[in-house]
Formats: structure tokens, C-alpha cells, sequence
């Protein structure tokens, strides 16, 4: 976010503070519309940054079993009504001669979640990413989720969550190597 947006960026949040009926000028609030800017430009780092670039050091190596990196914490924001949902992220995949560092996986779903999103959109975001430079013979992707925007209004049903699953390659037909993804979610 360059300087001059940023603070247009803050001029704005001042405006919404003020049509909320508070007052920015109050002592609580002198500082809240630079910390708010402060905070947007990290939680939507990843506005216009293409996710597969968390994805660019690969390695050789034959490997043809199952890898499951699992409860990769994220936190996003709802596209729909700009308030934060949050949970784990599990990933399985079966390399194809091509594996990447455990961690940039992480860094995967780091890029994908900052910016504003769906559930949805970003599971298949990263099962793409992960097919689309790794061409593995399979990928599973699994996203839970924790929705501000269903548990703190409209319907407010706190602790409810969402899950989203996408499959790709030889984890749509078979069940067994889908089954053994989910005891490994199972296993502490």
C-alpha cells in the first residue's frame, strides 16, 4: 500500500468512525485510524500476489506415498462483510518426482488467506497452486473454518464451523488413499 493510500486509507476509517456516530477525535481513538490502515495493509498482503509463488523451490525426489501437512492455522477476512474467519487448513498430497519444503505449504495457505475471501474459493485456490506446480498425481485439500459474519451476527450461531474439501487427481476416485487422509487429520 503505497503512502498516499495509506493515508486515504486512514481519512476514510476516520469517516466510518464518524458515521458510526463516534467521535476520532476522542483519546481512545486519536491513533485508530493509523492502527487500522497499519492492520489492512498486513492482513491483505496478498492482494494480487498469485498464491503458487509460495511454491517457486521444488525439489526432486521419489516419493509415492501419501505427505499430509495438517492444521495450518490462517485467518482471513469474509469477502462479504469484511470481518474475520479463522481456523485449520490440512493438505495431503502424492508427489509425482516433485516435492516442495514442508513449510512453504504453510506459506501457501499464509498467501492465500490474506486477502478478502470466500472459504470456498481459497481451498481451491490452494489445491490449483499445489497441482498447478507440483503436478502430483493427486492433492486434498481441507479447510475448517470459524465465520465472525455467522457466529457474532446476523444468525449468531458461535462455534458452528465450515468445512470444504477439494480432491484432484487420483484423490477423486480413490477412497482408501481419501481415508487415510482423514485418520492422519485424526492422529495427535
Amino acid at each position: 500500500m503505497q503512502e498516499l493510500k495509506h493515508g486515504l486509507l486512514e481519512d476514510h476509517i476516520r469517516c466510518i468512525l464518524e458515521l458510526i456516530g463516534e467521535n476520532p477525535e476522542r483519546e481512545g481513538l486519536l491513533d485508530t485510524p493509523k492502527r487500522v490502515a497499519k492492520m489492512y495493509k498486513e492482513v491483505f498482503a496478498g492482494v494480487g500476489v498469485n498464491p503458487e509463488t509460495a511454491l517457486t523451490t521444488t525439489f526432486e525426489e521419489q516419493y509415492d506415498g501419501l505427505v499430509v501437512v495438517k492444521d495450518i492455522s490462517y485467518y482471513t477476512f469474509c469477502e462479504h462483510h469484511l470481518i474475520p474467519f479463522f481456523g485449520k487448513a490440512h493438505i495431503g498430497y502424492i508427489p509425482n518426482g516433485r516435492v516442495v519444503g514442508l513449510s512453504k505449504f504453510a506459506r501457501l495457505v499464509e498467501l492465500a488467506s490474506k486477502r478478502p475471501q470466500v472459504q470456498e474459493r481459497m481451498t481451491q485456490q490452494i489445491a490449483d497452486a499445489i497441482m498447478n506446480v507440483l503436478q502430483p498425481a493427486g492433492v486434498i485439500v481441507s479447510i475448517e473454518g470459524q465465520h465472525l459474519c455467522m457466529c457474532a451476527r446476523g444468525v449468531k450461531k458461535p462455534g458452528s464451523s465450515t468445512v470444504t474439501t477439494v480432491k484432484k487427481g487420483v484423490l477423486q476416485e480413490n477412497n482408501a488413499l481419501v481415508e487415510e487422509f482423514e485418520r492422519a487429520l485424526l492422529r495427535d
